[in-house]
């Protein structure tokens, strides 16, 4: 293939000012002279057939193709920053998994367990970042994640994990100064924390228990778990949450179950990752680790 690219160097002088949006200050950071930086721009501009700056009263502005190209380049070049540091760390052994999940689950079970991962794997850098909705992995530079739902991720592969237990629950103060909750009828006189991602879990709790489904959507929403676990602590209203996130709340007493209220739903964290990636051997390391966790913490 002919690469038909600037070179490596105008593509690192030209991120770094319009970064700055100062040529002055792109040659301070790139160690080098203004007049050197605004000849590479220039030499950039004429190579490529498009003006990437423009001065307007006198300040350095991108103009519109410039702000694209940029986005475009300080992604590749950060990509390539992160493939030369996992190659000189683990000189082509290991490397590092990239990994999504959604905040609760990575702070409430993943993250405290990660350890016995790295112990028994240290040639393999985990990469966490937060994730709450399905996402498309051929954009996103994101090996697996941690999907709550069911086979709902078109074009993946997927291990069910841990989860499925939901409870009611609210805190002591919210229990104390409101009216009566002791079962499913009750729940048609609270506000209802919502998953706005998962908008029908209390329909489908309700359902099961017999309570009124026509108060099922009634409440404040909330993208994340973890923000609704908080809201409940907060006293916002009564959340319908996974046992196991909120198992050492009701411990210390930040939370209470207002009845008995458990339940096995449809839903659960599942492992997911591309069906092309079935081969990797990090995948498939930290798959196996995974699974064996959750058969541990049932």
């Amino acid at each position: 293939m002919a690469w038909q690219l600037p070179s490596l160097a105008a593509l690192r002088t030209f991120e770094a000012a319009a970064r700055h949006l100062s040529f002055t200050k792109a040659a301070a950071e790139l160690n080098l002279t203004q007049s050197a930086v605004s000849r590479q721009i220039r030499l950039m501009e004429e190579y490529l057939g498009v003006l990437l700056f423009q001065r307007v009263k006198q300040r350095l502005v991108l103009t519109e193709a410039g702000r694209s190209y940029v986005n475009d380049i300080r992604a590749a070049l950060e990509n390539m920053q992160a493939a030369t540091v996992n190659l000189l760390a683990h000189q082509g052994k290991g490397g590092i998994l990239s990994l999504a999940t959604p905040p609760a689950f990575g702070t409430k079970w993943l993250i405290p367990r990660l350890h016995r991962f790295s112990d028994s794997h240290p040639e393999i850098l985990i990469n966490l970042a937060t994730r709450a909705k399905p996402f498309d992995f051929g954009s996103e530079a994101i090996d697996a994640a941690i999907h709550y739902g069911r086979n709902d991720w078109p074009g993946v592969l997927f291990d069910r994990l841990v989860g499925e237990e939901m409870v009611v629950v609210c805190s002591p103060a919210y229990l104390a100064r409101h009216e009566k909750l002791e079962n499913a009828a009750d729940l048609s006189k609270h506000a209802l924390l919502q998953q706005s991602i998962r908008p029908n879990l209390w329909r489908e709790w309700m359902e099961a228990k017999g309570g009124d489904a026509t108060h099922a959507w009634t409440g404040p929403r909330f993208e994340h778990f973890y923000m609704i676990m908080q809201a409940a602590i907060g006293s916002l209203g009564v959340a319908l949450l996974p046992l196991m996130l909120v198992h050492e709340d009701l411990q210390s007493g930040r939370l209470v179950q207002p009845f008995d209220g458990a339940y096995v739903g449809r839903d659960a964290y599942c492992l997911v990752y591309p069906a092309e990636k079935r081969n990797d051997p990090k995948i498939e390391l930290f798959r196996r680790w995974l699974v064996e966790e959750a058969k541990r913490s049932e």
